[in-house]
């Protein structure tokens, strides 16, 4: 059984006392601006982001030749990006402007990645054991596969680029925020 326990008695401000002064309030945080490490965070998520979109070109390619390409692969580079640079980097005024080069970087990287090794693998089906490998298209056939990538490139792809490298920017301003 518990036990009733009595309410206070009486009135604590009755003998006249004031209650004291409430503390202050806490200083705010100190604003984050870090620009190396947000640029070193930023470069890791251009790289993940290139690996991504270079993985998924090549898991939607056909063995006729033929591939889709989805659009949002690259506004996701361009988002994760400019995430990554307002987390990690902050308020630094530099940040959103070097948003829009990582974001392109790892736009075209990925592209670059997809198409070696799609270019890999159709070479492979033709010419088994013979056929280069992904390392190899992107060093000693680089030339070959920029062409290719060239060739590809559409209206739909500059559009992709140009909102991945908005993203970059806007993105990264309104994290850091």
């Amino acid at each position: 059984m518990s036990q009733p326990v009595p309410p206070p008695s009486g009135n604590p401000f009755a003998d006249g006392g004031v209650p004291g002064p409430y503390p202050a309030a806490p200083p705010p945080a100190p604003a984050r601006s870090n620009l190396g490490l947000g640029l070193l965070a930023g470069v890791g998520a251009a790289v993940v982001g290139a690996l991504v979109l270079g993985g998924i070109m090549r898991a939607m390619a056909d063995e006729d030749g033929s591939y889709t390409q989805l659009g949002i692969l690259a506004l996701a580079v361009g988002a994760l990006v400019g995430f990554t640079l307002g987390k990690v980097g902050g308020s630094h005024p530099a940040l959103p402007f070097a948003g829009v080069p990582l974001a392109l970087l790892g736009v075209l990287a990925g592209q670059l990645l997809g198409f070696a090794m799609m270019m890999s693998w159709w070479a492979e089906l033709e010419t088994p054991y013979q056929a280069p490998t992904t390392t190899e298209v992107l060093t000693t056939h680089f030339s070959d596969l920029f062409r290719a990538w060239k060739e590809q490139l559409g209206a739909m792809d500059l559009l992709f680029f140009g909102i991945a490298g908005y993203e970059g920017f806007i993105i990264t301003k309104k994290v850091s925020a």
